[in-house]
């Protein structure tokens, strides 16, 4: 009675010190095998603590899961929520309550401290693990063998192995099946007063061995879990001789008590067992079931011949307090005799009590840190003591050995807060080794001790100071990397880590210097170079080691000196000075520009040549260089020598530059035409060509360079009608219409080509003679055409323009007028006396080839003749007529002598004005195309024709009469009638141009007569229009 008013008492106050000291239990169930991040509860909500109003606490509310170091929890907890989540770690029932008997629950506990110490409370979290079949029964081996005699009666029943399923309940073993019993054997199931679910194998009809002795079959076995799990092993029955009797034991169930220091070889239980059979039927074999635990078969040993059950192995009541021993005897029959053997460990007191130390305040390489400031009853850690012995033996006590200023408050069974019980202070004591001891109730007793560091943190309440609030230091530049510049330092007021000064660099310090965190010493990292930075000023800082740590800081300034360390600096590697050729003697060339990012006279530079000439001078202060000499492009384009830049340093240094003087073209060089080669050559056009071909292109070069020498192509004269265009920039000459029968003939263009120099753009012109027909029947006609074309002065539309007055202008157009109308008469004159004096045979020969457009006459004859038959046409009256004067000899072809009359018409061929310049012609005579007629090869002239230039020689406003007499071999060009003449001929300086002014005119025209007596006669003719 006493003793049950002790514990009664002691529980009551155990739990009136749990209440005090905010001690609380709180029960969850989770399943095994959860996935991570599985919400199990919410301690927030669960304790009720969301009433308690954040604004009173001097932190937020935290949740701190408290765990022996080394341990992985299960669970982890939201220090801000309370919210309890799984973790990655497996929760394994199997694992985590090995060695539980099957009927006892399983669970995992934690401690959760609820801080801060104004709300403190410490939580002991109960999971209860459920199981989930997760585990597949599984029979001892794959084949089962038995032997079953023959002369077994029907529904004779005989056991098979029972199959093993570490789940638990409805997920353990709850069925098996015979497959493939062939209607001879069935199966049934009963359950052993344990609980236990084991297999029978049933005999359902007569056995004969010497018909079959041997059945194979199946045997499954299935538990009850969802899904639900199975398996199988082979069931082999063998039918042997007859055993009449099976063995039995004399105790189906023994219970003993053993020590746990019981030595191996004790001795724990004799079984007995007896056979009514003899001889060898009676002889019994013991052996354990294959439901015994492993652990069983290693701690103890059965003799299966006496059934003497032994320790094999050390017992050890902590590891397991209890063990179910099922024995099985048999005497070679198929039915084996059972019995239950439990063995109870006794505890003996011989382990120490433990001491886990779970800390609440997280150590720092195993020792806690807490300020002198720190506040009463400051939790620190969880002390839980434990013994794994039982009664007496694992009731333990933990105290500490001295005086300190912490306690040990008790919150469960065996678990202390460890906490502060006074204020602390630095500057006495600056840590605490405390020793915890922990003692059993044991005879003897054990006890076990464990130290608890703890250093108290002095309060940083002083800030660095330097013995220079302004350091000033000067350094040569280009000094070695690494070179110590000054020595900092600081002192601090506190102690300790408070007292401990690192030296930092500001933001603002440049990567060029390092200040070492301990010593202070400040080095130049990098080579300094005072062009590039002459001082540096910059912060440096003192910080110590308290939290939070103080600053104080300093200025530095570093200044730079400087050293003759650089060259001077040209602008430019090389200088390119572009002059022109008239550029006088002594002029400015250019200007060499030079700098040296030394100081003073490390920085005074000079300039020099050098050049063993004198051609150029430079200024040695200012670079500026001028020329000696006379520049000709012509003679040299450009000079090229080398500039040396010397300082003024003690050690002096130089630099060089090359210099190259480009002259630059002036445009004195006009362009000169290579092709055509000269005035003289001409171009055949079919007129059968299509608009747009290019029929002929000229070409020209000048002897400037750029812009000076980039020409520009145009016709400034000729081209009356338009039939031809010319490409600005390729020369190509083009057809820019169809051909007609009035454009048969010669045409001649002026060609202009200018280039584009600057001011002033110099010119030259060339004619470029086109004739239109179907092919050249006479070349040497049509060069004396050219020639004729060359001599007659033609007035150009160029540059330099006619500057007459309209007076001038008009008196032109009057002579132009007057010309024409002297040429109708001519025409009209010779056309008739011509065609008197043909002979007979020259008339039919005419009428032949009416259709024709070129007549040759017969050689014999030498007449030149030209027949043309067309219908009459409409007169044109052209804009302009201008026409020189040829002479036509006509000589009678039956004066074999030459005695015969010659007649000399002196007719208007072409009026030209003259405005060219000064031009220069090519020298390189012109070839006919390939498909020229070959006519006229001997009037080819055998050397090239001179060049040469036209000057004007008269006024602009006069006019140019040329007699030229044609030769006799030749073919006269022209109309044979004068209504056959148009203003739709190609060119106003062709000879095919017959068209005339309307106004009437009367003109005596003279023709001369040359008979072979030298006598000459006159003819007035009088035409009007």
């Amino acid at each position: 009675m006493d003793l049950l008013s002790g514990t009664y008492i002691f529980a009551v106050l155990l739990a009136c010190v749990v209440f005090q000291s905010g001690a609380q239990e709180k029960n969850y169930t989770v399943r095994e095998e959860m996935p991570e991040n599985v919400l199990i509860g919410d301690l927030l909500k669960d304790l009720n603590l969301s009433l308690i109003p954040d604004k009173s606490l001097t932190t937020p509310m935290q949740f701190k899961l408290v765990y022996k170091t080394g341990d992985v929890p299960l669970i982890r907890i939201e220090e801000g929520t309370g919210e309890i989540f799984t973790t990655g770690a497996r929760i394994d029932r199997e694992k985590l309550c090995a060695g539980v008997l099957v009927d006892t629950r399983c669970f995992y506990e934690v401690e959760v401290a609820v801080l801060p110490d104004e709300i403190f409370r410490l939580v002991k979290i109960r999971f209860l693990i459920e199981d989930i079949n997760d585990n597949a029964p599984l029979f001892p081996a794959t084949v089962i063998n038995i032997s079953i005699p023959e002369n077994s009666a029907i529904n004779s029943r005989y056991a098979l192995p029972a199959a093993i399923d570490p789940d638990i309940g409805i997920n353990g073993v709850q069925n098996y099946q015979l497959i493939k019993g062939q209607s001879i054997f069935g199966l049934d199931v009963i359950e052993t007063p344990e609980g236990e679910k084991m297999p029978q194998l049933i005999v359902q009809k007569e056995l004969d061995r010497e018909e079959k002795d041997t059945y194979v079959m199946k045997v499954k076995v299935e538990d009850g879990g969802f899904p639900q799990r199975s398996s199988t092993a082979i069931l082999q029955v063998s039918v042997a001789d007859t055993n009449d009797n099976r063995p039995v034991f004399k105790e189906n169930e023994i219970e003993v008590s053993i020590p746990e220091n019981a030595p191996v070889g004790t001795s724990v239980t004799q079984l007995h067992a007896t056979d009514a059979d003899i001889g060898e039927n009676a002889r019994i074999h013991f052996y354990f079931s294959n439901l015994v635990s492993n652990m069983a078969k290693r701690l103890f040993h059965l003799n299966s011949t006496s059934g003497l059950i032994t320790i094999k192995e050390p017992l050890d009541r902590e590891e397991s307090p209890n063990h179910r021993l099922l024995v099985l005897a048999s005497d070679g029959g198929l039915i084996p005799a059972r019995s239950m053997v439990l063995v109870n460990v006794t505890d003996v007191n011989d382990n120490v009590p433990s001491i886990d130390i779970r800390y609440i305040i997280n150590p720092i390489n195993g020792t806690v840190v807490l300020s002198e400031n720190s506040p009463l009853n400051t939790k620190i850690a969880l002390i839980t003591v434990t013994d794994k012995d039982a009664d007496l033996n694992g009731r333990v006590t933990c105290f500490t050995d001295h005086e300190v200023p912490f306690r040990l408050r008790p919150v469960f069974s065996n678990q202390f807060l460890l906490e502060t019980a006074a204020y602390l202070d630095y500057e006495s004591t600056r840590e605490y080794a405390i020793k915890l001891l922990a003692a059993d109730a044991g005879k003897p007793p054990l006890n076990q001790s464990s130290m608890l560091l703890i250093k108290v943190k002095d309060e940083n309440d002083n800030a660095p100071v330097f013995t220079q609030p302004f350091i000033s230091l000067s350094v040569p530049e280009n000094n070695s990397p690494g070179t110590q510049l000054t020595k900092i330092s600081a002192t601090d007021a506190d102690t300790g880590h408070n007292a401990e000064i690192n030296y930092l660099l500001g933001i603002d310090a440049p990567s060029e210097f390092n200040l070492d965190r301990r010593t202070g010493i400040l080095t130049a990292v990098k080579k300094l170079d005072r062009e590039k930075q002459e001082k540096y000023s910059f912060t440096v800082l003192a910080k110590d080691n308290g939290m939070p740590p103080l600053i104080t800081n300093a200025t530095v300034l570093v200044t730079v000196l400087d050293q003759n360390d650089n060259s001077p600096i040209f602008t430019h590697n090389e200088y390119n000075f572009y002059v022109p050729e008239n550029l006088p003697r002594h002029g400015t060339v250019g200007l060499i520009t030079v700098t040296d990012p030394d100081y003073g006279e490390n920085s005074a530079v000079t300039l020099s040549i050098l050049d063993a000439s004198d051609d150029f001078t430079i200024d040695p202060q200012t670079g500026v260089i001028r020329p000696n000499i006379s520049f000709d492009r012509e003679k040299q384009e450009s000079y090229t020598f080398y500039v040396k830049a010397e300082d003024g340093g003690r050690v002096s240094r130089s630099s060089t530059a090359k210099v190259t003087i480009n002259v630059v073209d002036v445009n004195d060089n006009k362009p000169v035409f290579v092709v055509p080669s000269s005035n003289y050559s001409y171009e055949l056009v079919l007129p059968s060509t299509n608009p747009g071909t290019v029929v002929f292109t000229v070409v020209a070069v000048d002897n400037d360079t750029g812009m000076n020498a980039e020409l520009h192509y145009s016709i400034v004269g000729g081209n009356t009608k338009g039939l031809f265009m010319i490409d600005q920039t390729t020369g190509n000459i083009t057809l820019k219409e169809k051909c007609v029968l009035a454009d048969l003939g010669l045409h001649k263009l002026v060609v202009k080509v200018k280039d584009l120099g600057q001011p002033d753009s110099l010119f030259s012109v060339v004619n470029v003679n086109l004739f239109v027909n179907e092919s050249v029947t006479n070349a040497t006609l049509i060069y004396e055409l050219v020639r004729k074309n060359i001599e007659t002065p033609v007035t150009q539309s160029i540059e330099t323009a006619d500057t007459s007055s309209p007076s001038s202008d008009y008196v032109k157009i009057v002579v132009a007028i007057v010309a024409g109308t002297i040429t109708v008469i001519l025409v009209i004159f010779i056309t008739a006396v011509v065609r008197c004096r043909q002979s007979p045979h020259l008339k039919a020969a005419q009428k032949n080839k009416q259709n024709s457009e070129w007549v040759t006459p017969n050689p014999e004859n030498r007449q030149m003749i030209m027949m043309k038959k067309k219908k009459k046409k409409k007169k044109h009256t052209p804009k302009n007529l201008l026409l020189n004067f040829v002479t036509i000899e006509e000589t009678k072809a039956d004066d074999a002598d030459n005695d015969g009359n010659s007649v000399t018409l002196d007719l208007p061929i072409e009026l030209e004005e003259q405005t060219m310049g000064k031009y220069n012609w090519g020298t390189t005579p012109t070839t006919f195309k390939p498909e020229s007629p070959d006519l006229a090869r001997h009037y080819k002239s055998a050397s090239p024709q001179p060049a040469f230039q036209i000057q004007p020689e008269t006024p602009l406003n006069s006019k140019h009469h040329i007699i030229q007499e044609l030769p006799l071999d030749n073919t006269f060009v022209g109309c044979d009638s004068i209504s056959k003449c148009s203003s739709s001929s190609s060119d106003p300086y062709s000879i095919s141009e017959c068209s005339y002014p309307v106004t009437t005119f009367k003109t005596p025209v003279s023709v001369h007569t040359r008979l072979t007596d030298s006598r000459t006669s006159t003819i007035e003719i009088y035409s009007e229009i």
